[in-house]
């Protein structure tokens, strides 16, 4: 009878945990890339219609002044840690500066320790080589591109796990389509997801459908410094606008169809300031500004289970909420140690009238630092502006309000000091060949050109390096190869025929490998194409992969180096990418 009665309280218990694992809440993020609080029609902008997006506000909560930072990846690791991200050793947006410290932990490491599959889809732009890489911060799945930004938005060489593999179609809806998928996958259990899109940022590439309803419409809305507008700009980032409401509605229809909505969180922000002068609700500042314009975001929040429909909160908040937020709402633990400067938004979302109490919030980007409480922010140029009475910051009143400027700058003060110290300041290697991943990918992103090298743009994220004419030249990592092993080595390079010839080596400490150009490619230089405004960033090629064999590297720093040994041409090669992938 013991026996019989311990089965069935195994049973039971099996029974509840089971069922309390199904009924935590799916969690669905998605984080737009230079889309401004002004690029929504429910913030009154007439120039485009985003009712799916709109919808969320409309079915769940919305928040009046949400915050986050001045650019990208920023923003994406204050949202992933719920720390400031100069804590976190955050300082850039290319070249190893937007790497997340790796004593750091992500929303995703907390919701994977509390049973929840979690994916990411998009750009991730907090670091490429694992343990930086997504599946290094707690997500089991990851399609999409590590860089800040890519050269080209139909069918680009992306990534799926760290392999390179080819994009279907228009990015966005291609990013859709692989989150919806690992929905469906995992409808039965309970989910994170993440989708970091990357529009509207540039380069400006939308599908023809979207295109056509801008191209020559008129714009209404305009922008406060309406002469500084950039109409081809301005109508692109519109239709990506458009796009990425599209695509909002075809997440919202599959979570209908898979009968999940009802306990799904879906939350919506975006990551900085618009990316160019365009409406935006009188603000100053755009992105790059730590005024109000450059760190207001739209927050929209939806969980039908839980959330009273068309709620708008008042008290301010900001993406360093979102890791405590969205764990406390499941019901799990952050696994996160270290002191959050998040707090959970719980209370405001769920209660009527909870007892919270005020607070300031900080925007940095680099020397630009500005303090917001609930009404006042005091700006990095020193300006006290009260934004309940001047929205658009045109007044300065720390004259007239010295007590309120001395604090909020005692708070900028506390910053610099507690969140501030080496900020910048970054002796990290490139970690490759790390034992617990198969894939280390090595751009020329994060290379360093000697000599006569050029880099293909001076925006590094998606660039080249060409004009190697010079055969004493060398290209260079400072690295730290994580594991001793044997490495597939893969090249990604282009050279004409007539250059075809050049011999090379590969090298890091005292291993070292030798490869020769024997095969012409040529390819034109592209992108362009598909550019609805003159882009800023590198055009592109589709370079070819040449396999160089297996080298054997020893565990250890050193500086991997990319050397020519001979140059019968005019060129040796012009190089895009290093792959390894482990062999032993």
């Amino acid at each position: 009878m013991k026996k019989y009665s311990s089965v069935l309280i195994l049973l039971v218990l099996g029974s509840l945990l089971s069922t309390g694992a199904q009924d935590r809440p799916n969690v669905v993020v998605i984080l737009t890339d230079d889309q401004g609080w002004g690029d929504l029609s429910i913030n009154g902008n007439t120039n485009l219609d985003t009712p799916r997006i709109d919808s969320l506000a409309k079915e769940g909560i919305s928040f009046d002044r949400f915050y986050v930072c001045a650019v990208c990846s920023p923003t994406r690791a204050e949202f992933l840690t719920g720390r400031y991200h100069a804590r976190s050793g955050v300082y850039s947006t290319s070249a190893g500066g937007e790497r997340m410290d790796l004593d750091e932990v992500t929303i995703a490491d907390s919701f994977k320790a509390a049973g929840y599959v979690t994916g990411a889809f998009g750009k991730w732009h907090n670091g490429m080589q694992y343990p930086y890489h997504p599946n290094g911060r707690g997500f089991d799945e990851y399609y999409g591109f590590a860089s800040g930004h890519w050269g080209d938005y139909f069918s680009p060489p992306l990534e799926h796990n760290g392999k390179i593999v080819q994009g279907e179609g228009f990015i966005i809806d291609d990013l859709t389509n692989k989150a919806m998928a690992f929905m469906e996958e995992n409808k039965d259990q309970p989910f994170f997801a993440y989708l970091p899109y990357n529009t509207p940022h540039s380069p400006m590439q939308v599908p023809g459908e979207y295109w056509d309803r801008f191209k020559d419409k008129e714009i209404v809305m305009r922008n406060r410094d309406s002469e500084k507008e950039v109409m081809t700009h301005l109508r692109s980032a519109l239709a990506m606008c458009e796009n990425i409401d599209w695509n909002v509605g075809r997440v919202l229809d599959k979570l209908d169809a898979l009968g999940i909505a009802d306990n799904t969180i879906v939350v919506y922000f975006h990551d900085n300031g618009p990316n160019g002068v365009r409406w935006n609700g009188d603000m100053k500042g755009r992105k790059g500004s730590t005024d109000e314009g450059g760190v207001r975001t739209a927050m929209h929040l939806r969980w039908p289970a839980q959330f009273k429909a068309g709620k708008v909160i008042e008290p301010i908040g900001a993406a360093i909420d979102l890791h405590p937020t969205l764990a406390d709402l499941a019901g799990i633990e952050t696994v996160n140690k270290k002191r959050l400067d998040g707090r959970s938004l719980k209370p405001l979302l769920l209660e009527d009238d909870p007892d919270w109490k005020g607070r300031i919030i900080i925007n940095n980007w680099k020397d630009k630092i500005s303090a917001r409480n609930q009404r006042y922010r005091l700006g990095s140029d020193g300006g006290l502006y009260d934004i309940k009475r001047d929205p658009g910051q045109r007044k300065d009143i720390s004259a007239d309000k010295l007590d309120i400027a001395k604090r909020l700058q005692a708070a900028i003060d506390r910053f610099k000091k507690n969140s501030m110290k080496g900020y910048g300041e970054d002796n990290r290697p490139f970690i490759i060949a790390h034992p617990d991943y198969k894939y280390t990918q090595i751009p020329a992103r994060d290379g360093i050109a000697h000599g006569a090298i050029q880099r293909s743009n001076r925006f590094p994220n998606c660039s080249y390096f060409l004009n190697w004419v010079d055969p004493k030249d060398t290209i260079t990592w400072v690295a730290k190869v994580g594991e001793s092993g044997k490495y597939q080595v893969e090249i990604e390079y282009a050279c004409p025929k007539a250059d075809v010839g050049s011999t090379f080596q590969l090298s890091f400490n005292e291993a070292e490998l030798t490869g020769k150009i024997t095969e012409a490619h040529d390819p034109p230089v592209r992108g362009g194409e598909n550019d609805r405004h003159p882009r800023t960033e590198s055009y592109v090629k589709d370079f070819k992969t040449m396999n160089l064999g297996v080298i054997e590297l020893k565990k250890g720093k050193g500086t991997l180096t990319l050397a020519a040994l001979d140059m019968p041409g005019s060129q040796v090669m012009e190089f895009r990418l290093l792959m390894l992938t482990r062999v032993q």
